[in-house]
């Protein structure tokens, strides 16, 4: 660490006032000599019996997390580890983005003194944010001059998407529980298993009768099922160009994670496993093998850093990503848009090869500008672009015709309504034991 040294504002001023008195009083080189001796001997005093800034040591978490939209904690633990005083000011040098509260402080710390600053960020996008340079300024008595030093104190923000649809979650979790108390069925199903026994009843079906049970009984036997716990679900991410178009409050892949965090969690109360992929041209974020209540925090870790690509979407790799990854038949949920995303020469082989080993529902986030253009008739110029909105929507309608001929379900929603559309459409599945 270099120390530096620094001059005022207050000196600045001396120095005016001094040249305005030398010019009153005597104007001479003599007089502008002495008293620019006086100010230098003033200043280099100041600067020699400032606080010892190398002292000073600075500390404070490596690591801290926040959901976009709340604020954390980013406190400074400031120890002065000389024999005198230190005045002075400290600056906490972070992105903008951190949206860090206050980054000015000022000192006054008497000799083995420690104090902790307490300070605020609110991130305003997803992701890491880093905080290393710390910059402590001692100014000497006299306010002329002092001494500047530059620590590297090494700290990271990471902002988790915000998950604003968490709130309807517990509601969701409460459907499936009366889906998982209610969906008792005397004949086996795909997506079922063995759940009790009980005794015939007219009307049941001959071939549920377990005749072993029968025997040892004195009544006949049937065998009732319910839905299958412990299925599988892949969540798969689009993070191409697809994703990066702009909704209200942010892009595409900002409502696609908040549609997965929702599913996630209702999945895993469900006692399935649930998977992550998030892939555009290659894997760029992936959880596996993770459940019940630590597959939330991992899937909002995985999805902090994401931000869309440029780049189109490599539909065939993604395919093969995604059955490198499921082993047994699952629900792969694909969040993309095929409202302005790939062209369908792309998308429908990709989506075919899936659907022929796994049950696909693929998840699009509408654009609500589209819709809202497509209903304008004011003008002229309204009508051009009501005229493009009605063939975005077309295409994609078409897209999506073709995909439900193939086998596929479609979730298209608005962003403020897809969660909740796509949590839904899990359910049901649950209900006429698809999952």
């Amino acid at each position: 660490m270099r120390t530096q040294l620094v001059v005022t504002g207050r000196a600045a001023l001396v120095a005016a006032v001094g040249s305005i008195a030398v010019a009153v009083m005597a104007p001479s080189w003599l007089g502008v000599t002495v008293m620019t001796l006086l100010l230098l001997g003033a200043v280099g005093l100041d600067m020699s019996i400032a606080g010892n800034c190398r002292t000073v040591t600075i500390t404070r978490s490596k690591f801290a997390t926040v959901r976009l939209g709340r604020r954390v904690a980013v406190p400074l633990t400031i120890a002065n580890g000389s024999a005198g005083r230190v005045r002075g000011t400290l600056w906490d040098d972070w992105q903008s983005s951190a949206g860090v509260v206050h980054r000015s402080h000022p000192i006054d710390l008497a000799p083995g003194q420690e104090t902790r600053l307490d300070n605020e960020a609110e991130p305003v996008r997803r992701g890491d944010r880093l905080g290393s340079a710390v910059t402590l300024r001692v100014i000497g008595p006299l306010g002329l001059g002092g001494r500047q030093i530059r620590h590297t104190v090494d700290t990271t923000i990471r902002a988790l998407p915000a998950f604003r649809s968490e709130r309807q979650l517990p509601s969701r979790v409460r459907q499936l529980q009366h889906l998982e108390g209610r969906n008792i069925a005397t004949v086996r199903g795909q997506g079922t298993e063995f759940d009790s026994y009980r005794e015939y009843a007219i009307g049941d079906d001959v071939r549920s009768i377990d005749w072993r049970a029968t025997a040892r009984a004195r009544d006949v036997v049937v065998r009732t099922w319910r839905p299958e716990r412990n299925r599988h679900v892949l969540l798969i991410l689009d993070t191409g160009r697809a994703s990066a178009g702009r909704t209200i409050d942010g892009t595409r892949l900002d409502t696609c994670m908040e549609a997965a965090l929702l599913l996630g969690g209702l999945a895993s109360r469900a006692g399935d496993t649930v998977d992550l992929l998030a892939y555009d041209r290659e894997v760029r974020a992936e959880v596996l093998g993770i459940t019940g209540k630590r597959l939330q925090h991992r899937l909002m870790h995985a999805m902090a850093p994401l931000t869309p690509r440029l780049d189109e979407t490599d539909c065939r790799g993604l395919v093969e990503a995604a059955l490198l990854r499921t082993k047994r038949r699952s629900l792969v949920v694909w969040c993309t848009s095929i409202e302005s995303g790939y062209p369908a020469a792309d998308l429908l082989p990709a989506v075919r090869t899936l659907a022929h080993r796994h049950h696909v529902l693929m998840v699009s986030v509408g654009d609500p500008e589209v819709t809202a253009l497509a209903g304008r008739r004011d003008d002229a110029a309204a009508l051009y672009s009501a005229a493009a909105a009605e063939r975005a929507i077309a295409r994609r309608d078409l897209v999506g015709e073709t995909l439900r001929r193939i086998g596929v379900k479609v979730v298209a929603a608005e962003p403020e309504r897809l969660p909740a559309a796509l949590a839904d459409e899990y359910l049901e599945l649950k209900r006429v034991g698809t999952m």
